[in-house]
């Protein structure tokens, strides 16, 4: 009979983890060496909690599958809120796994370090960032907790809780079973596929608009094979940006409202028939909007249920409605994906470099070397992302927490085996750039494009003046040897071609381009992106 640790480590691979990200601390220590001697995933240790739950959180999101992390009790729990609060909210199955004391230590009537107010303190938080919990005080009902609570982070692509107390870590446990899928009505999928085609039918102006949920669930060759039959125009919103990229689809672009391409804004809120497939209804998809999406004449599939006009299909999960779509789908018009229009050709001269030119850098080297992954934190680099041609885009693109640019980006090359590219500001760098030391150890090499205009410059332009918004030059290229990676400081765009070419041409170590940025200048995206919010008055005066 396994040990409930083993049985745990088997369970996880059987759901789809590959590897995990992780802290070792006092209450997780007998799980760590599980993990190690079993080595059944492989465990890839950083140096910051948050940087742990974003690795994990990146790597789910690319893969569309379960990312594990595991940390110990209270000040490592605790510490990674922010990051699962973030999955939560993007709908990534983020599994958190967090060391506990034992029965007989919370039975002496101390209080134990790393408590806040009670022993249950940690779960009780915890339950409001994941879908799911359970805490393994029994080994003879651990592996149906555990066969829930995964079943859970799969199907519904949430954040699950599982806390395993060290003395559990080696009782005797069964082996944990794979559960089949949560039920569903396929009568009522096949229901609402009808009734959408119908809908789809009789519009003038049929659009479709995807969103996260299509990744999360691994749909993106069924929906493109869906928008190829179809033949509808096709876009992504804001935070799927990256969707379908590569694939044969009719896609014309990003809807980003006002602040996007004009044809595609028109599109979609002119369209009589918005099917959107996994969209989040956030302000960062549609806060800029010219106008509202009349959600009367929409199709809104997402988070388990249908919503056309003022009917509610419950219980139908993206993939079944998706398949049940496929099954009927016809022809309905005769769209085409939109000519590339992302800007190209940087001309290596001593000019200083802008958020325009590094975008028209990137889309040089992919077109030279192929597309690379993109993790990008938040700030002016997310909205420069927009500008770079589609590649599979990892960014916190709703939530918008500062600092998971780094971490996603090693999360990336843990799941893909790729050599990913890092957008990132100074701002959120010095939240957790510093995890780039570990890449030596791990055999990671990404490319690190630093922005560095000493400033929270999209702070500055939402308001403009205050000092605060000032940051001193910290020269972090400076550090990248130290961190076992090279260094590259540029201000002109012939050195930021330079710098990117050595990059490509080294793949044995992560390369930092740290691109000095003049204060105000934002890329063409963040500036249209401002005035359009200026405009709505959504910051007042």
């Amino acid at each position: 009979m396994p040990t409930l640790a083993r049985a745990l480590l088997t369970a996880l691979k059987d759901h789809g983890a590959r590897e995990i990200f992780g802290i070792p601390g006092d209450f997780a220590l007998p799980f760590f060496k599980h993990i190690e001697d079993s080595n059944l995933l492989p465990l890839h240790t950083l140096s910051h909690e948050p940087g742990v739950g974003f690795a994990a959180d990146a790597a789910a999101r690319l893969r569309s599958g379960l990312g594990v992390a595991a940390v110990t009790y209270g000040a490592g729990a605790l510490n990674m809120v922010n990051a699962v609060a973030q999955a939560y909210a993007e709908k990534s199955p983020l599994v958190v796994i967090s060391g506990a004391p034992g029965a007989s230590e919370g039975a002496r009537g101390l209080g134990l370090h790393h408590q806040v107010k009670h022993l249950d303190t940690q779960a009780v938080i915890y339950r409001e960032l994941t879908c799911d919990q359970a805490i393994l005080r029994d080994a003879a009902t651990a592996p149906a907790e555990i066969a829930r609570v995964l079943r859970n982070a799969r199907d519904r692509s949430l954040p699950v809780y599982i806390e395993l107390p060290r003395d559990m870590v080696g009782a005797p446990c069964d082996d944990v079973p794979v559960l089949p899928p949560l039920p569903w009505d396929d009568a009522a999928a096949r229901a609402a596929a009808a009734a959408v085609m119908a809908r789809l039918k009789t519009a003038a102006r049929p659009v479709i608009l995807c969103g996260v949920e299509i990744r999360r669930f691994g749909l993106e060759d069924k929906v493109a094979r869906l928008a190829r039959t179809l033949g509808l125009p096709t876009a992504t919103s804001f935070m799927g940006r990256g969707l379908l990229a590569g694939a044969e689809a009719p896609l014309m672009g990003t809807y980003l409202g006002q602040a996007g391409d004009e044809a595609v804004c028109h599109a979609v809120e002119d369209s009589d028939a918005l099917l959107m497939l996994g969209v989040i209804l956030a302000d960062t998809n549609f806060g800029v909007s010219a106008r509202n999406v009349d959600m009367r004449n929409a199709v809104h599939a997402f988070d388990r249920e249908v919503r056309l006009s003022h009917h509610v299909y419950p219980n139908i999960p993206l993939p079944a409605l998706v398949d049940a779509l496929l099954d009927i789908a016809e022809p309905l018009g005769t769209a085409t994906a939109a000519a590339d229009a992302f800007p190209r050709g940087l001309v290596a001269d001593d000019a200083p470099v802008t958020p325009t030119d590094i975008a028209m850098a990137v889309n040089d080297l992919f077109d030279r070397v192929g597309r690379l992954p993109i993790a990008s934190d938040m700030g002016d680099c997310l909205f420069t992302a927009m500008d770079i041609e589609h590649t599979e885009l990892v960014a916190p693109g709703y939530y918008a927490s500062m600092g998971p640019g780094v971490p996603a980006g090693l999360g990336l090359q843990a799941a893909s085996g790729r050599r990913p590219l890092v957008l990132v500001g100074d701002g959120a760098f010095q939240m957790t750039g510093w995890e780039l030391g570990n890449c030596r150890r791990h055999g990671w090499a990404p490319i690190v494009i630093l922005f560095n205009n000493r400033s929270w410059e999209m702070l500055r332009t939402f308001q403009p003046g205050p000092a605060y918004h000032d940051l001193d030059d910290w020269r972090f290229a400076d550090m990248a040897p130290g961190m076992g990676g090279a260094g590259h400081r540029v201000a002109t765009r012939v050195a930021l071609k330079a710098a990117l070419d050595a990059a490509w041409d080294d793949p044995s170590r992560f390369h930092l381009i740290e691109v000095m940025l003049d204060r105000g200048a934002i890329s063409r995206t963040l500036e249209r992106f401002v005035g359009a919010i200026r405009k709505m008055s959504v910051l007042g005066a």
